[in-house]
């Protein structure tokens, strides 16, 4: 029996990178796993390859940006399996901006897939969870949230958010049993850091820096983030609700005050 066993999870952006790893490590625990992306041919292609593994998993593309699509796919899943134990908010994008440059319309667009996406999805998960008086959500943010470099804006005020609104809802939400809690990767070995990595003048140069100031002297992979989320959303972290867990190799260690 997993730690996961017979929970109901939906995960957002589960067609790549930290997300497929969460939906493969929920299935490998026992959960059965919905999970959304707004690439449907990446998503439908990983939902294949884990359904040709022997994973419970279903996948719908949706845009969490979208109260509607938001609204449906919740439901879809409510409807399929009569409950909602845990949702776990993946789904990002990387922004790199000038705030003096930064349009208003990319400033919205940033902020409507790394916060407004979580809310929306948040709102539509509390609704069962909280008649049923149980349920998990696990929010993905960044050490970003915390700590910052140059070159990262308005990421870092985003994923800041994400820790605010997981605070809020932890707070409002313990008294019915609801648990949300944050982890914070580091620098991890999917699309988006490599997408960072390229940005960069010389990108061998500044992979080899980046890792170089890890105290574990590498990257974290998705998998080992996944773990992570699998065990704070499951009932061994019964008593854990409104913290901010880091998964960074240790990074944020050196700057901790």
């Amino acid at each position: 029996m997993g730690r996961l066993a017979g929970r109901i999870a939906f995960v957002t952006g589960g067609a790549r990178g930290i997300g497929r790893a969460i939906v493969e490590k929920f299935c490998a625990e026992g959960a059965t796993v919905s999970f959304v992306d707004v690439d449907a041919e990446v998503g439908r292609e990983t939902a294949r390859e884990l359904g040709a593994a022997g994973l419970a998993v279903d996948f719908n593309p949706a845009d969490i940006t979208s109260e509607g699509d938001v609204r449906r796919a919740i439901e879809n899943v409510i409807d399929r399996h009569g409950a909602l134990d845990v949702l776990v908010n993946n789904a990002g994008v990387n922004a790199y901006f000038d705030a003096t440059e930064m349009t208003e319309v990319e400033w919205d667009s940033v902020f409507a897939v790394d916060l407004k996406g979580a809310w929306l999805c948040a709102k539509y998960a509390l609704r069962p969870m909280k008649v049923a008086r149980r349920g998990s959500i696990v929010n993905i943010a960044s050490i970003h949230a915390t700590l910052t470099i140059t070159g990262m804006f308005p990421y870092a005020a985003a994923k800041a958010g994400i820790l605010g609104l997981t605070r809020s809802l932890a707070l409002e939400y313990a008294p019915v049993g609801i648990r949300v809690n944050a982890v914070l990767p580091g620098y991890t070995r999917t699309r988006l850091v490599d997408e960072w990595i390229s940005t960069q003048p010389d990108p061998v140069e500044a992979e080899r820096r980046a890792v170089a100031l890890q105290p574990l002297r590498r990257m974290a992979t998705p998998a080992e983030i996944a773990n992570v989320v699998a065990f704070v959303a499951s009932d061994e972290a019964s008593a854990i609700t409104g913290a901010s867990i880091a998964a960074d190799c240790g990074l944020g260690i050196m700057f901790a005050t």
